[in-house]
């Protein structure tokens, strides 16, 4: 399992509050070197100001899983997680069973929402997308598809949005940072 952790990049010119967030790979298969879903992740949330506070790449396992998860769900610095890969119907995608017990609420329009978009894109495709979203100590956890394209159509579709304080008329960023 790669980690790493970012310095702060402040406050956005708009008045935004940056969130820490962290970025989690899942895949039997990925590595540093070719983690696209990842990186686009972690850009597109700098891009928006945001700080990467950590990052990890761990195997299609439940514990593992639930290892990098657990730690994170604790640090205050992280206010939502990202997570890219293992909820398909493959063998070993196993990333919904491992976040789901961990959820104090679930976020159930964070999948409903996902689908609705990918329809456009993939057509019946996704109903084979198991992406689910909830809340765990007051951490934001966001599981998506592993393809960049599942995460581009994450990203742009929903959570730039509601990880934006000024998104109106409700974001996420109060419930995880007393904003």
């Amino acid at each position: 399992m790669a980690e790493e952790s970012s310095e702060s990049t402040g406050t956005e010119a708009n008045g935004a509050v940056p969130l820490g967030i962290a970025v989690l790979t899942v895949s039997d298969t990925r590595g540093p070197e070719n983690d696209t879903s990842g990186d686009f992740l972690a850009q597109a949330a700098r891009d928006e100001g945001h700080r990467i506070v950590q990052r990890a790449l761990t195997p299609d396992d439940i514990y593992a899983i639930r290892a990098v998860l657990s730690q994170w769900i604790v640090d205050a610095s992280v206010h939502a997680v990202l997570v890219t890969g293992g909820t398909g119907f493959a063998g070993r995608d196993s990333t919904p069973e491992a976040v789901s017990p961990l959820f104090d609420k679930t976020i159930e329009g964070f999948g409903e929402t996902f689908r609705a978009l990918s329809l456009a894109e993939i057509g019946s495709s996704t109903i084979q997308s198991r992406a689910i979203g909830g809340l765990a100590n007051r951490t934001a956890i966001f599981c998506m598809p592993g393809s960049t394209g599942a995460c581009r159509t994450a990203w742009n579709g929903i959570l730039k949005d509601q990880l934006d304080s000024a998104h109106r008329p409700c974001n996420f960023v109060t419930v995880l940072t007393n904003h």
